[in-house]
């Protein structure tokens, strides 16, 4: 199953008071495993940058200013998430400016059937703590010593990495990787696992007693006493 996991950096928190998108980043993710393939553009705002937003992302009016307007970069987003799930933290955020600048142009709407929110996700598996995008790559033990800004393809990176962790995934991974077969030589090699608990022996007593019975009429000449201990073929006399 295709995905895209998506983060955005504006200039403020709301659309509607006339706060736009100024970065998009897009990873692609194929069966819940990065593909490599991303979309990232910077957006010009056609608008000031407000000092609390660039001290978040650090992109400033003056770095935005020669980019491309949403207008121009629209048809290449949409052509590369086309009508995949998008992974979001905080989708509802994201989405809404996503959904402003769709508006702007008279196109439609991104559904929020399509949303995978990993926010909700995350307080969902650790209620009662901070599940930002940092604590979550902490608790999953993800290098995000990169991210000294927030910046819209780093964070969709870092958030693959945390939601193939958060579902699970990466945990089924490694086991089909450890179960996949290994080629040797010129034929395949299946894992050899070994099981937690032994399988119960299906050989009863009277068997192995009827077996050494046998084994002793064969006489004590036969070309397999050469390897063993003599004291091992002899019938058993007592219970």
């Amino acid at each position: 199953m295709r995905e895209i996991v998506l983060d955005t950096e504006t200039t403020g928190l709301d659309p509607l008071r006339g706060d736009r998108l100024v970065e998009i980043g897009c990873v692609e993710i194929f069966n819940r495993m990065p593909t490599g393939q991303t979309f990232h553009r910077y957006i010009n705002p056609e608008r000031d940058m407000p000092q609390e937003a660039y001290a978040v992302h650090g992109l400033s009016s003056e770095f935005l200013a020669d980019k491309p307007l949403f207008a121009h970069v629209v048809d290449e987003f949409l052509e590369f998430i086309v009508d995949a799930p998008l992974v979001i933290h905080n989708a509802s955020f994201d989405i809404s400016f996503i959904n402003a600048e769709l508006e702007r142009l008279k196109r439609q709407a991104i559904g929020r059937d399509r949303l995978v929110d990993t926010l909700l996700l995350a307080r969902r598996k650790h209620p009662g703590v901070s599940n930002r995008l940092d604590d979550l790559c902490s608790r999953y033990a993800i290098d995000n010593s990169r991210r000294t800004k927030h910046g819209a393809l780093l964070d969709a990176e870092l958030l693959a990495e945390v939601y193939i962790d958060l579902i699970g995934a990466r945990q089924s991974q490694l086991i089909l990787v450890e179960t996949a077969p290994r080629q040797r030589g010129g034929s395949l090699e299946l894992p050899r696992r070994q099981r937690t608990v032994p399988l119960a022996s299906r050989v009863t007593e009277a068997d192995r007693i009827a077996h050494r019975e046998f084994i002793a009429t064969l006489g004590e000449k036969v070309i397999w006493t050469e390897f063993l201990d003599q004291e091992s073929v002899k019938p058993r006399t007592g219970p």
